[in-house]
């Protein structure tokens, strides 16, 4: 099912608005999603861009179609809504993840941004929130890797030469082993290597990180 206003291009589709027969219009993964919606399967709500935008974004100088950002606002207060959680905020924030797609089945192909929405901040927030600084300190260290590789270009040996150091210093095996003050280390190792490379930081502000994803 696909709804929009007449005359106007429709550019995002709730999951709740589409199915397996939109492949075209949807990509493999997202007509999938929206089908798993439909059929009443535990998806968390999400949004696809389709694959008539992304022609397009191409078509203008890998520019965004006017219109996209709002929809993507829009898409987002949506989600913001059922989950009962802010994009942005300190407490209860809203993280999300975003995904590429293609009309055709390409395991391992396609990139993947989770914990997209984390900042210093917001990291501290989520850790109130789940009592748990840990983790939260790690879901921030694995959105700085991901993002740095697939928006940014950075080669991802570099993280793993980093985080390989710190667990050799604390004399630990695995990730999980590593300490809150450890992984505050690390992050800040991340984020200096990333401007070596680049030149640039990561964006702190929420919607800059979505809308450069999507660009990605």
């Amino acid at each position: 099912m696909v709804t929009g206003k007449p005359g106007i291009k429709k550019l995002v589709y709730a999951f709740s608005e589409g199915d397996a027969s939109l492949t075209d219009l949807l990509g493999g993964k997202g007509s999938n999603l929206c089908e798993m919606f439909r059929l009443g399967l535990p998806v968390p709500p999400g949004f696809v861009i389709s694959t008539e935008t992304c022609l397009e974004y191409f078509n203008l100088g890998n520019r965004l179609p006017d219109g996209l950002t709002d929809s993507i606002r829009g898409s987002v207060g949506q989600i913001e809504e059922k989950m009962g959680r802010k994009f942005g905020s300190l407490e209860r924030p809203l993280l999300v993840s975003v995904r590429s797609g293609a009309r055709v089945s390409m395991p391992g192909m396609m990139d993947t941004i989770l914990n997209l929405g984390i900042d210093d901040a917001i990291a501290q927030g989520l850790a109130e929130e789940m009592c748990d600084l840990r983790t939260a300190l790690d879901a921030h260290r694995r959105f700085l890797k991901i993002y740095a590789d697939v928006v940014m270009e950075v080669e991802p040996g570099v993280f793993e030469e980093i985080l390989t150091l710190h667990k050799d210093r604390d004399r630990v095996t695995e990730d999980h082993q590593l300490a809150p003050e450890t992984l505050h280390n690390v992050i800040s190792d991340y984020k200096s290597a990333i401007r070596r490379a680049t030149g640039a930081d990561i964006p702190t502000d929420p919607w800059d990180q979505l809308i450069h994803a999507t660009e990605a």
